[in-house]
């Protein structure tokens, strides 16, 4: 076995080579360790040529294309979960990162969702969560009745809500009806606008919580989905492109923003066609890949499609 570690601008890949059958190349993604911000562009030596290409994703399509990727192990299934109705999902108010509990419905969502990957015979192997606890609770009410509580867990900030700014812990229905429909929305739903930054000693900034502290300047006082989306596809790329890479069934509970950008790198949704995509709580999503971790069907599939329906209208109608 030959391994080769290539290194531009912050953005270092391992890449592990194996002899197959006949003397065969066959590939395995060993690691991946993303910069910031990741390069775009990502040079690997393949032997006898060197290949240009543009993250995980690009690289897996290219081999697949070049006939390079002869075999490869089969690859895991994603599962999405949003995090149960929190006590203020119920209470209309904007959330962010401020650290609310799951409310008695929310836990119940959970718990339904679990039910649901275990009916599906969908058991997670490895969850990966944010450092909030309405999804981290989620993570763990759903494993729990699927009976896989006992499987690694691996959380990061970069798969937290979006952070609302000066908005955090303000009523949906009275900025509403303070600021009128286009800026509402345009906060709420806009790929680019964030909200007002929070100040930071406001009651509901994070500055000076304990879980952040290494973050620094990274530490956002707002963020549009844009921001989001870019601080989400490094741990992706670095975290759970590995583990569906290894086979596994990948778990990710996270939040509705979180979980939006993921989609919308997963299914290549348009900056203005996402303000449309709305994500339920409390119901797996479910995304078989393809070699190049392209959805098989695109949109996933929910493992309950008629009441994420009716739930995704009514996250739509939040603040009316």
């Amino acid at each position: 076995m030959s391994t080769s570690n290539h290194k531009t601008t912050g953005y270092p890949i391992r890449v592990n080579f194996t002899g197959g059958d006949n003397g065969v190349q066959r590939l395995a993604l060993f690691g991946l360790l993303v910069g910031n911000p990741p390069a775009r562009r990502v040079k690997v030596l393949l032997p006898g040529n060197a290949l240009w290409v543009e993250g995980v994703d690009a690289l897996l399509a290219a081999l697949a294309r070049s006939g390079r990727l002869v075999a490869m192990a089969e690859l895991g299934t994603l599962v999405l979960l949003r995090h149960g109705q929190s006590t203020w999902n119920a209470e209309n108010l904007f959330t962010g990162w401020v650290d609310v509990p799951l409310s008695e419905t929310g836990e119940r969502e959970a718990r339904q969702g679990g039910q649901l990957l275990a009916e599906a015979g969908l058991l997670p192997e490895v969850v990966h969560t944010s450092l909030l606890r309405r999804a981290i609770s989620t993570a763990n009410i759903a494993l729990d009745a699927a009976d896989r509580h006992w499987i690694p867990v691996k959380r990061d900030w970069r798969l937290n809500e979006r952070h609302y700014g000066a908005l955090q812990g303000k009523n949906k229905k009275q900025t509403l009806d303070e600021f009128g429909e286009e800026q509402f929305m345009l906060w709420r739903r806009s790929y680019d606008t964030p909200p007002p930054a929070i100040d930071p000693k406001d009651e509901f900034s994070q500055t000076g919580d304990a879980r952040y502290a290494d973050l620094g300047d990274q530490a956002p006082l707002t963020e549009c989905l844009k921001d989001v989306v870019a601080r989400l596809l490094p741990y992706w790329e670095s975290a759970i492109v590995p583990d569906l890479l290894a086979g596994r069934t990948v778990l990710v509970a996270a939040h509705g923003n979180s979980l939006r950008a993921l989609v919308k790198h997963l299914d290549g949704i348009s900056d203005d066609a996402i303000a449309a995509l709305n994500i339920p709580t409390g119901i797996p999503l479910r995304y078989d890949l393809t070699e190049g971790l392209k959805p098989v069907k695109a949109g996933g599939e929910y493992l309950d499609p008629e009441a994420a329906k009716e739930a995704a209208a009514a996250v739509a109608n939040q603040g009316r």
